[in-house]
């Protein structure tokens, strides 16, 4: 029967060419971004011809047609990725302290002016603006849309982030948005910030980011097992390893998630990958969260009611810098 000679088909192994990981970091000028972006600078885009060669083998179409097809097909290892279009990261060798990053959430802001509380963190001396996008199903909290984001622009120039803790549909539905509106002034790659729990297909949805113009990072909330996003790291510029239950602003530190920022930490320094740690919940200027969190391998820093305390927000981010520092140091010891 046809079952039984599927059943007994000699199993075939195809040869696996591993990508090492100076492949994923090399950097381009900007016309090679237009050029794997499709654009009419002359050069031909970088296609993975093994890889289409072997799937082509056998199946009736020659080299060229399979290359169309699967360029067309949404995955996430055989697109065109830009690597140069990256935000926020810095470019450390192995074991070298990464940039110190003071990102400010805009959640304890008054939303009646949030441009002109923008262009305060602007002047306060922050590194990016964090928008907390949240649905009240995915976490118990509503807060705002694609077009306050966009407004938002109009009043600084600093790099956006996004962070979508939202459920699936609602990732899958909006990224496109969120993406472009999370760019800068001049269209450089905003952060955008998918949930791994609610992303049942997580590296098609970082792939789409990468291909959109935005840079892909993943969040994994407290009770998340940091394995669920080791398979991910060399798709994504950064982590964000959620240190409160998400939701709401003002809620203590989990000192238990000082661990899983070492574990995820150790993992990017053996593979020697490019991927900037962030935290967010609970941050304040203390050794006990900012200190710790920096000891144990992040480096950039989400800090919503913890910087909105202070009348002068400049001094807040310098107190906060300080004891990032301060902790990096204990790390080099």
């Amino acid at each position: 029967t046809v079952l039984g000679q599927l059943r007994f088909q000699p199993f075939q192994r195809v040869p696996f060419k591993r990508r090492s990981s100076k492949d994923t970091r090399q950097r381009g000028s900007a016309s090679e971004v237009g050029e794997r972006d499709g654009g009419d600078s002359g050069v031909e885009p970088v296609r993975r011809q093994d890889d289409n060669r072997r799937i082509s083998e056998g199946s009736g179409c020659d080299d060229d047609s399979m290359i169309t097809a699967i360029d067309n097909r949404e995955v996430g290892r055989l697109l065109p990725i830009d690597t140069t279009a990256r935000a926020g990261t810095s470019l450390n060798l192995y074991g070298e302290p990464r940039k110190v990053q003071i990102i400010p959430s805009v959640l304890p802001a008054d939303f009646g002016k949030l441009g002109a509380d923008c262009k305060a963190l602007e002047d306060a001396g922050c590194d990016r603006i964090q928008f907390d996008v949240m649905d009240g199903n995915f976490v118990p909290n509503l807060t705002f849309g694609p077009d306050t984001i966009k407004w938002c622009r109009g009043y600084t120039s600093l790099p956006f982030e996004t962070q979508l803790m939202v459920s699936e549909k609602c990732t899958d539905a909006m990224l496109p948005q969120f993406t472009e509106v999370t760019k800068g002034p001049n269209g450089e790659p905003g952060v955008v910030i998918v949930h791994v729990e609610a992303c049942t297909h997580l590296h098609r949805a970082l792939s789409n980011i990468r291909a959109a113009g935005g840079s892909p990072s993943v969040a994994l909330n407290p009770h998340t097992p940091a394995e669920m996003i080791e398979n991910v790291l060399d798709l994504v510029d950064h982590v964000l390893v959620m240190t409160v239950n998400p939701g709401f602003g003002g809620q203590a530190y989990i000192p238990t998630m000082t661990d899983k920022i070492r574990k995820i930490r150790k993992w990017i320094v053996d593979r020697d990958l490019d991927v900037d740690i962030e935290v967010d919940g609970g941050i304040k200027a203390t050794k006990e969260t900012i200190g710790a969190c920096a000891e144990a391998g992040a480096n950039c820093f989400i800090a919503g009611s913890g910087l909105f305390a202070y009348d002068d927000m400049a001094q807040g981010v310098k107190e906060l810098t300080k004891l990032a520092l301060e902790g990096q140091a204990l790390t080099e010891e």
